[in-house]
């Protein structure tokens, strides 16, 4: 369990005082607490430490005080002390606040040639030409995009898959990059993609505009055809083609890959690794299966609970560990994310980690029929026929769209530190709120903490890296850091030296 510790309003009888503070006991050794002030400083300590804090009663000199007091946990001196650095490192965490959204997503067709039992935007046949973003309603998106103020903007294309209506991906980008040069903006652009069938022509265009190209890769050849099927059963065989391809024109670090674990991969979490780092691959993202288009529909299928994926996650963390050891650098995506919350002061602003949340704050997503979504997530409900979070359409402008019921409905439900459960969480500093998840699994956008997965999937990973760090050996903290930091380890750069 977690707990909140407001500041206290008295001097203990060791003269210092209380900064808030929230506790939470280590699964692995509940005679120990993980610690954290309201910045996300935190520290590992007997729970008899915290208690005698808390009380009062801790010497100053004592070992551990230093700690509570570098970590903005207490005041040594109430007089003197002040609590501007911890007030600064809150502005840090949150700085990403500052730009507005950054991540702009445009859905330039739902077409796509796969038939995935999971796939969460209810693809669309190749020749519904219907279903392709059409040219006015592209060119609008332009023109919002640049109503933003965000100085870094990240363009994505997605689908379906986008490479079915090319055409549009190129009109969108040359029409972005000829706006920029009045508006002096840093561009970056993205194209989720299968690879299938991309073409030479066309990754030249990539590399002129300084693309990255995203795939999904499931794991090895058996486990990628059963996830992601084509009638003729050669998707995995496709899919290397692309990633090689596309190597060879745009460079190894132009191409990143994810997977989506079905049933069927929580049996192989080793072989998924193995084969990231058969091809070359220095992240992979292992991501549990999100309630939306037919996955939802093949839930029954396909699903399985938080605690399996858990299980899973249990048995890849030192798998992956043993693979940086052994000196090829591969690291987990959301281990990286949230171990950079642990051991940097800098918010990493992922949208669905974000508190306020990165739902139209962070992140706006332009469907192919012109309607505005705060997140890819409230796009994917609005495919299941569900269009209660679409902010409004690409005729109206930014401010309209943040003046809706829909972004104030969301902001209510979207600061963490508010929430029931969440404001007593020691990992909320270092987490976020994400209102449509929740709505999408439980109905309501607060949801109910206690039994969200959301929720048990984050904690239950800060959980397992805190036991990896606790736990582990110098070799395996380097690891971790070297994950935080994207620095690698000194013992990982000795090993790819030699």
């Amino acid at each position: 369990m977690s707990r909140f510790l407001p500041a206290d309003a008295f001097a203990g009888q060791s003269g210092y005082r209380l900064l808030p503070l929230r506790f939470r006991r280590l699964p692995w050794d509940p005679a120990r607490v993980f610690v954290s002030s309201l910045a996300g400083d935190w520290v590992i300590t007997e729970l008899s430490t915290l208690e005698a804090l808390i009380n009062g009663t801790l010497p100053v000199d004592h070992p551990q005080f230093a700690d509570f007091e570098a970590r903005h946990m207490a005041l040594g001196d109430p007089d003197l002390s002040t609590v501007a650095p911890l007030l600064s490192q809150i502005r840090t965490r949150k700085r990403y606040l500052n730009g507005g959204p950054a991540l702009h997503i445009f859905v330039v067709s739902l077409r796509c040639h796969h038939t995935c039992s999971y796939c969460q935007v209810s693809r669309q046949p190749t020749g519904a030409a219907e279903f392709d973003l059409a040219v006015d309603a592209a060119d609008l998106a332009v023109e919002r995009l640049f109503e933003w103020p965000a100085q870094t903007l990240t363009v994505e294309f997605q689908g379906g898959e986008p490479l079915l209506h090319f055409d549009r991906v190129r009109s969108i980008t040359e029409r972005i990059v000829e706006r920029n040069r009045h508006e002096g903006r840093t561009l970056r652009f993205v194209l989720a993609s299968t690879l299938h069938d991309i073409t030479d022509d066309q990754l030249a265009f990539f590399r002129e505009h300084g693309f990255a190209l995203s795939t999904s890769l499931d794991g090895p050849e058996w486990l990628h055809n059963a996830n992601r099927p084509r009638p003729e059963r050669d998707s995995y065989r496709r899919t290397i083609e692309g990633i090689e391809r596309a190597r060879g024109i745009m460079g190894d670090e132009a191409v990143s890959a994810l997977t989506t674990l079905t049933r069927k991969s929580l049996e192989a979490p080793e072989a998924i690794i193995d084969t990231y780092r058969a091809h070359g691959f220095h992240t992979i993202s292992l991501r549990p299966l999100s309630p939306y288009g037919f996955a939802r529909k093949g839930e029954a299928r396909q699903g399985y609970s938080i605690e399996a994926f858990l299980q899973f996650y249990r048995q890849a963390l030192p798998h992956l560990v043993r693979v940086n050891r052994s000196g090829y650098a591969l690291e987990e995506t959301t281990a990286s994310l949230l171990l950079s919350q642990l051991f940097t002061p800098f918010g990493h602003g992922y949208v669905d980690l974000r508190s306020p949340t990165g739902a139209g704050l962070g992140a706006v997503v332009y469907d192919y029929d012109g309607w505005v979504y705060p997140s890819d997530e409230a796009r994917m409900l609005a495919s299941m026929g569900n269009r209660r979070f679409a902010m409004g359409h690409v005729r109206e402008p930014v401010e309209k769209w943040l003046a809706s019921p829909v972004m104030t409905e969301i902001l209510q439900a979207g600061v963490a530190e508010a929430l029931p459960t969440c404001s007593d969480c020691a990992f909320v500093p270092l987490c976020g709120a994400d209102p449509i998840d929740h709505y999408a699994r439980q109905g309501d956008l607060i949801g109910h903490r206690p039994t969200s997965d959301f929720c048990a999937r984050h904690m239950g990973i800060f959980d397992l890296l805190l036991e990896a760090w606790d736990q582990g050996d110098e070799a395996t903290r380097e690891v971790l850091r070297s994950w935080a930091t994207h620095v690698p380890s000194k013992q990982l750069s000795a090993d790819m030296a030699a």
